[in-house]
């Protein structure tokens, strides 16, 4: 089974003499890895779970399941996919033909099938709010009942549905290097330098100091089985863990890149960006709903009905939406 296989080479499975793309070093994998899941995963779903199921206990809870467990799972799938050079359902076949591996590989491999279709609706919101923001829209957008009426017209919503996921397969089209890569290299950065300026922005309004606090200190009264079942899901989700992601990313890694520093650093950019969602978005409830229970429970609207409002209060809102936006 292994001896036409080679531990790092960059040919295909088959050795034809085919070069293989690979990531340009750890950074482009650092970067891909936590853009794959972190836009999305920790700037819009991070802080409503947060907000729902009790700040500080759902903080603490995520955090302990990240660095043990998570980091675990980070290491063992990037470092199967690095060894075998193949995606998910290659890479379980290579241990072997047995139904458990086969069906531990389908798995992996169809998880990404089924969230790709709730990702890009997401992802639509975003690129309509973008469109809005050039457009400046940006009292429109700050709104009560903006985003109410906007998903309520199911049309509006898939034409935006089909806009994100053409861009997507676009940026797929370009390869690993050229372009899953070298996009993840422009917009993480400057995903991270505007989550720091809005989250100063929000921590530092007249009564966000509260939600500063239900974010960070632990209250055990909040704590529940949720909790734990939430921050578990978010960690996967965040972390992109049993989606074969991992696989086929690592089997882009050269052998030359550190797996354990690389995971390290993943880890430190999806949490790090994470505190920064939370502190974005929760202060900001307190800050201009007083801490409303029912806007700290709004679940997956919470971003797209807080984050216009800290926006237009900031006075350079339409430049803010933009940036954080695209």
């Amino acid at each position: 089974m292994t001896d036409n296989f080679k531990y790092g080479e960059e040919t295909s499975i088959e050795n034809t003499g085919e070069k293989r793309a690979n990531f340009s070093g750890g950074l482009g994998y650092i970067l891909a890895v936590a853009g794959s899941a972190v836009g999305l995963g920790n700037i819009w779903r991070f802080p409503y779970l947060a907000a729902k199921y009790g700040g500080g206990m759902f903080l603490l809870t995520y955090l302990i399941l990240t660095l043990t467990f998570g980091y675990a799972m980070i290491m063992s799938e990037t470092t199967i996919g690095r060894m075998t050079k193949r995606s998910a359902i290659g890479a379980f076949n290579y241990f072997g033909n047995s139904k458990i591996l086969k069906v531990g590989g389908f798995i992996n491999a169809i998880v990404p099938v089924l969230i790709v279709p709730y990702y890009s609706v997401i992802g639509g919101w975003v690129v309509k709010y973008l469109v809005e923001y050039i457009k400046g829209n940006v009292d429109g957008l700050a709104a009560d009942g903006y985003f109410g009426s906007f998903i309520g017209d199911t049309k509006v919503v898939f034409f935006w549905f089909v806009i994100f996921a053409l861009a997507t397969f676009v940026v797929i089209l370009g390869g690993v290097e050229q372009g899953i890569e070298r996009v993840s290299k422009i917009m993480m950065p400057l995903l991270i330098i505007l989550a720091i300026v809005v989250a100063l922005y929000s921590v530092t309004r007249p009564g966000a100091m509260a939600g500063v606090k239900y974010f960070f200190v632990p209250n055990f009264h909040n704590f529940s089985l949720m909790t734990v079942v939430a921050a578990l899901g978010q960690m996967f989700y965040s972390l992109s863990i049993a989606m074969g992601i991992l696989y086929t990313y690592g089997s882009y890694l050269t052998k030359d890149v550190d797996v354990e520093i690389s995971t390290s650093r993943v880890e430190m950019v999806d949490t790090g960006v994470a505190v920064l969602a939370g502190l974005m978005v929760i202060p900001a409830v307190f800050a201009f709903s007083g801490g409303d229970p029912d806007k700290l429970k709004a679940g997956p609207s919470l971003m797209f009905i807080t984050l216009p409002k800290v926006f237009e209060s900031m006075g350079a809102g339409r430049i803010a939406g933009i940036g954080f936006f695209l």
